[in-house]
């Protein structure tokens, strides 16, 4: 299997997951406020891939005091400011806003990933993002949405968080070059709790913990375990095997696998946009894919060993 190929599997695997999560996020975000349910996300991620790090110990290369540095400052931008604002966002705005908004994130990441990793912005990778943001556009019905002043706060926490996943997933390309994606997941997850941790201690003084049941701890557990520890690796492994502005279209995969399960799940309509704008997002991240014709190769780091 190619190592695009490879790259692909574990992005789009990632996406599909948290493609699934909103409805688990919305149904526990009810009972635990968005930084107290981070957190508890991040120490459930932390322990599921610890157990993974401590069985593997002997075979990975603990990184040095320079390299744990720098992993903390891009989990604190990923999984404290960005993942962060999103469920904040998530809390503040609407649904629609929150699917329209955060798909800007493929674009952010190809524009940082050309500043950062002086990776070539090809006509054909720009292509396929732009027919990959229609297909998205065409899913979620831009008609529905409210970006008016009660939803104001949200919709920023919203693009911060847009802004600021581009920028982590390309710094995350950048350190996978000379990491394991364990170690870098793991410690990623441990910058993002000096963020979250302090934010969680504020917001418990004015919003507190509801009545957890069985449904809210099992959901608790999927969005720790699952869609954190699981996802997230998949998510950086992606990003450690092929250029970051092609890995960008695989988080296209939400909004079409959040449309399969309304339908699956809620059994909502199979309507036309679900199937137009299906067939979009397909097209663009095959585009990425499979290049056309004989492109110059871009910059390109390392495979990361494991």
């Amino acid at each position: 299997m190619s190592t695009t190929l490879r790259g692909a599997i574990y992005g789009l695997t990632a996406a599909a997951i948290w493609g699934g999560m909103y409805v688990v996020s919305d149904v526990v975000l009810k009972i635990i406020p968005p930084f107290t349910l981070l957190t508890i996300r991040l120490l459930l991620g932390l322990l599921s891939l610890g157990v993974i790090v401590w069985w593997k110990r002997d075979s990975l290369r603990f990184p040095t005091h320079r390299e744990i540095a720098t992993l903390l400052v891009v989990g604190f931008v990923g999984f404290g400011i960005s993942v962060g604002a999103q469920f904040v966002g998530t809390d503040r705005s609407t649904a629609v806003n929150g699917s329209l908004v955060t798909s800007a994130s493929p674009a952010f990441i190809l524009i940082f990933a050309a500043l950062i990793l002086r990776e070539k912005l090809t006509l054909q990778r720009i292509a396929a993002v732009i027919l990959a943001s229609i297909g998205v556009i065409v899913i979620i019905d831009p008609s529905k949405a409210d970006f008016g002043s009660a939803t104001f706060f949200g919709d920023m926490a919203l693009t911060v968080a847009a802004v600021t996943w581009g920028l982590y997933s390309v710094l995350v390309r950048k350190v996978s070059a000379r990491m394991d994606t364990l170690v870098v997941t793991i410690f990623a997850f441990v910058g993002g709790l000096f963020l979250t941790i302090p934010a969680a201690l504020l917001e418990l003084q004015s919003r507190p913990i509801g009545t957890i049941d069985g449904g809210v701890i099992l959901g608790i557990l999927y969005l720790g375990i699952v869609s954190t520890a699981g996802a997230m690796w998949l998510w950086n492994r992606s990003f450690a095997l092929v250029d970051a502005s092609i890995a960008s279209l695989f988080f296209f995969a939400q909004p079409l696998v959040g449309g399969v399960l309304s339908v699956l799940l809620l059994n909502q309509e199979i309507t036309s946009s679900l199937l137009w704008g299906g067939f979009f997002i397909v097209i663009g991240v095959l585009l990425s894919i499979y290049p056309i014709g004989k492109l110059r190769r871009t910059p390109s780091f390392p495979k990361s060993s494991e």
